[in-house]
């Protein structure tokens, strides 16, 4: 995941750019990744400091509309019935659902 200051400075090059004050320039930008997984990296620095510096705290945060896919195309247009329960599994275990070995054990 990329910082919250490179977003920062995507936002007012669009906007000088395309000499247009709305929210980046009124381009539509498009973000993919699951942010439960990915944090920025910063070196020397506390987990504090790099929640504050992904893009979920960026002012800009509240404008972004959020759109979530459903259902894996790839698997289901291949017919892989394996990569779609992996798949299936995946997201539940990003979601906390599925139970995980306790490491102390």
């Amino acid at each position: 995941m990329s910082n919250k200051k490179a977003f920062k400075a995507l936002y007012r090059t669009m906007r000088d750019l395309r000499n247009d004050n709305r929210i980046m320039g009124g381009v539509i930008i498009l973000l993919s990744g699951d942010f439960r997984q990915i944090l920025p990296a910063i070196s020397r620095t506390t987990p504090a400091d790099e929640l504050n510096a992904c893009l979920k705290a960026l002012e800009l945060w509240q404008y972004v509309q959020r759109i979530t896919l459903t259902s894996n195309i790839r698997a289901h247009i291949m017919g892989d019935f394996s990569s779609e329960n992996f798949a299936k599994q995946l997201l539940s275990f990003g979601e906390g659902k599925l139970p995980t070995k306790d490491a102390s054990r």
